[in-house]
């Protein structure tokens, strides 16, 4: 069937538009304009997968060289895959857009469109890969065009950033990999849905704690969850800025999908010992991101502690377990990309006024006063990030309270409540500090400023979906029932 191309092509297309995009190296703005192209009917295959699969109520599922899974690769468009791979096939496309109209040198580089269409081939492969080890390839993809994106940033820390990210991020890709090890030389399997039928039917093989472990502290890494967050804060403050929107809102994701995968297909019966963890960690990183960004000086790095605190109410949203929990943190997943991208570009314009181009608050503090548009904007995006309506996040608040209380989980629900008040105070702080507070010298650019076309689109989104939440959150109702049972993930890969 025609449909079962619909998941190979969002991987294929960014592949193949980035090879023949270094074709054009000399041509920039060309280069540029091919890659958004790419990236735009890569989106809208997306879009028809997800839709395809939604009203269908079953997963699209593509065997490479028509191998019988689990003998084959496989590629697996169920209702989770195709919605994470549309959230983070928008980001990409915001990036690119921003990107276009940025005055950043290192945008300039004839490798800079490749690797970040690159950076969308990991991110798609990693939500739609049926194979745990072909998981592990698309995040190395990822890893390295990431690092290699931050360390060609204009800012000076870039080099020093990417060694971080590079070698943290390396030694999960290890425990990743001996993970992948452990389960193979138990279960002689690799096949995400042959992996959790046999899981289920041997659930005390001696190396299945062992793998988990190491799994769970893989996507610890990858999300930079506290305290395995080292790398995060580093890499958001010297990324360029269209990278540092991308990393932080769909990258950061890799981990949180990870982890539903392991609670709701890999390790069904272990998963209360995981949800239990989650809740811990997430906790963790509510407060100590919350108050990391209340005490930092620097926007983008505000904003990167901020991501850590966000990724914890995703993760004590996963935690709970109920069907209501899922739909908070699916429905929190999508937003929280919206906003946080929002935020990184809006961040980024204000930088880009600098002789520097810094977002340090010293440089940045009084210089939002000549730009009103952009501070509307800024705020919106705050309010949303705080739950405040009409905005999105109101609904993704509102959602993960409501899930709290029909769980009855009132211990861990009453601190991410208080917490919560954290994000309005660090939001409401750097907006007074750029766009209020009065600037101490002049400060006059000595450069071309960043357009503001992708963070308005952003915004925009965020407004539409906290005026018309339905259809996002009936689609990930939808997913959470899909979740609820494993055996139609695993019936649509391996067959009745």
């Amino acid at each position: 069937m025609m449909d079962t191309y619909l998941v190979t092509l969002p991987i294929l297309i960014p592949f193949a538009a980035a090879a023949l995009g270094l074709l054009l190296r000399n041509k920039h703005t060309l280069q540029g304009l091919w890659s958004l192209g790419a990236a735009l009917v890569s989106f809208a295959i997306t879009g028809v997968l997800l839709w395809r699969v939604w009203q269908a109520g079953e997963a699209i599922v593509f065997q490479g060289g028509a191998w019988p899974a689990p003998f084959g690769i496989s590629l697996v468009g169920d209702l989770l895959g195709a919605f994470m791979s549309f959230m983070a096939q928008l980001i990409l496309v915001m990036g690119i857009i921003y990107a276009l109209g940025s005055r950043d040198e290192t945008i300039g580089y004839p490798t800079f469109y490749p690797l970040v269409l690159m950076m969308g081939v990991g991110l798609t492969g990693v939500m739609l890969t049926g194979d745990i080890f072909n998981m592990y390839v698309f995040i190395e993809l990822l890893l390295v065009s990431g690092a290699v994106l931050t360390a060609i940033s204009d800012n000076r820390s870039g080099p020093e950033a990417a060694y971080k990210y590079f070698y943290l991020s390396l030694l999960a890709s290890w425990f990743l990999l001996f993970a992948i090890g452990s389960l193979y030389v138990e279960y002689g399997t690799l096949n995400m849905a042959d992996l959790a039928a046999r899981v289920a039917a041997e659930p005390n093989a001696p190396l299945l704690p062992v793998a988990i472990v190491l799994l769970f502290a893989a996507f610890m890494v990858k999300s930079a969850v506290f305290p395995f967050h080292f790398w995060q804060p580093d890499l958001y403050m010297a990324a360029p800025t269209a990278v540092a929107a991308i990393l932080s809102a769909a990258v950061s994701k890799v981990g949180v999908y990870g982890f539903l995968r392991m609670t709701t297909l890999l390790f069904v019966e272990q998963a209360d010992m995981i949800r239990t963890a989650l809740i811990v960690f997430g906790i963790l990183g509510i407060l100590y991101g919350g108050f990391s960004a209340i005490g930092t000086k620097n926007a983008k790095r505000m904003l990167a502690y901020s991501s850590m605190a966000q990724i914890g109410f995703i993760l004590v949203a996963i935690g709970w377990g109920t069907t209501g929990a899922l739909v908070a943190a699916l429905v929190f997943i999508f937003n929280h990309a919206l906003i946080k991208s929002a935020l990184m570009m809006l961040t980024g314009v204000v930088a880009s006024h600098t002789e520097n181009r810094s977002a340090a608050f010293r440089s940045v503090t009084g210089l939002g006063r000549s730009m009103p548009y952009a501070g509307g904007l800024f705020l919106l995006g705050g309010l949303a990030l705080s739950g405040i309506p009409p905005t999105n996040g109101f609904f993704s608040k509102m959602l993960l309270f409501g899930s709290g209380i029909a769980a009855e989980e009132y211990v861990s629900l009453a601190i991410v409540g208080v917490a919560s008040v954290l994000t309005l105070v660090y939001t409401t702080t750097a907006f007074m500090r750029i766009w209020w507070q009065a600037p101490e010298a002049d400060k006059s650019a000595s450069r071309l400023p960043d357009r503001i076309q992708a963070p308005t689109l952003l915004i925009a989104l965020v407004l539409a979906l906290g005026i018309w939440a339905e259809p996002l959150i009936a689609l990930a109702q939808a997913t959470a029932n899909w979740l609820g049972d494993p055996t139609l993930y695993i019936s649509a890969v391996l067959g009745a």
